[in-house]
């Protein structure tokens, strides 16, 4: 696999030290409840001290968890998704107790070196998990994926070469079937079909799913179902053509809701269960005689390409 998606050695250490922090925390809560009774303002008593002792053998205990998770941040990646629920619910509950007067407000730096600071790095150690396991039986495994064009073979029995030395074909990479976008690609090609193909151009649909009925079916919604189709569940294509997985503005940011709103709900192209590699993303490009002579690379799932503007670049001298 290669080394964007293996954990970094910066997520070792945060959840070492994050590890040695709880433990000191915790030694401290257990060994000095004396000092946390006064700097809490609370009145002292073996009751508050027992309550002392037993959080900070829970805080100790998180602590030996994460020096557990600092060995191999993705495999041990639940531990850290367990932290992270406790360092955001934690904060919620010392604002309520802080409201009706049971804490001072001044404990609120306790909260922010044990809490707050954690929630960015815990964050992004489980974000790139999410990553690394969806990379996990697909080509992004390899350092360098193999040839997929000399094997993979359409519905129809044909390779993507035998395909592109007759006639330069628009080669659409869609997302898994029930991305909202990937909807709208196929309706978008289905629109502009007649156009494409009088350009020269063939239209040949690259996707994640297994090919079955439940894919003809699929395809046959926007009159595409005759079209060559090529099943590449482990991304060996989609890799080849240098299309990767997408990051978390690419694939959740902003931008990508809203225009999902807009395609889901007002356009009426909808949402459905993933099938597929959810993070892969889409891509379209002109080829022909094993190059590629254009080509649209998403910075968002959400993009939307002018596939027949680009069918059209076919008609240069050069593909002649």
């Amino acid at each position: 696999m290669t080394s964007e998606y293996e954990a970094q050695p910066w997520m070792k250490r945060t959840l070492f030290a994050a590890g040695l922090y709880n433990l000191a925390l915790g030694a401290l809560c257990v060994f000095s409840t004396g000092t946390l009774t006064t700097f809490a303002a609370m009145a002292p008593g073996p009751v508050v001290s027992q309550l002392w002792q037993c959080i900070g053998m829970i805080i100790g205990v998180y602590g030996v968890g994460y020096i557990i998770a600092s060995y191999a941040p993705y495999r041990h990646w639940a531990i850290t998704l367990v932290g992270l629920l406790g360092k955001v619910v934690g904060p919620i509950g010392f604002l309520i107790v802080v409201s009706n007067g049971s804490l001072p407000a001044h404990m609120g730096w306790i909260i922010l070196v044990s809490d707050v600071i954690w929630w960015i790095p815990f964050s992004a150690v489980l974000w790139g998990a999410v990553r690394h396991y969806h990379t996990v039986g697909s080509a992004y495994e390899m350092p360098q994926a193999d040839d997929p064009l000399g094997d993979i073979k359409a519905n129809t029995g044909e390779r993507l070469d035998d395909l592109a030395n007759r006639a330069p074909q628009l080669v659409l990479f869609l997302r898994h079937a029930g991305c909202t976008f990937c909807r709208e690609a196929l309706s978008d090609v289905a629109r502009q079909r007649k156009q494409i193909e009088e350009s020269g151009t063939g239209i040949v649909i690259v996707h994640l799913g297994q090919e079955s009925e439940d894919d003809d079916k699929f395809f046959e919604q926007y009159g595409l179902q005759d079209l060559p189709r090529f099943s590449d569940s482990a991304c060996r294509l989609y890799r080849q053509f240098g299309l990767d997985l997408g990051g978390f503005s690419q694939l959740f940011g902003l931008r990508v809701w809203i225009r999902g709103l807009i395609s889901g709900v007002l356009h009426g192209h909808g949402i459905g269960a993933v099938r597929g590699n959810s993070f892969q993303m889409p891509g379209v490009y002109l080829y022909y005689r094993r190059q590629i002579l254009s080509g649209f690379r998403h910075d968002h799932a959400s993009d939307r390409p002018d596939y027949l503007a680009l069918a059209q670049q076919s008609r240069h001298p050069s593909v002649a």
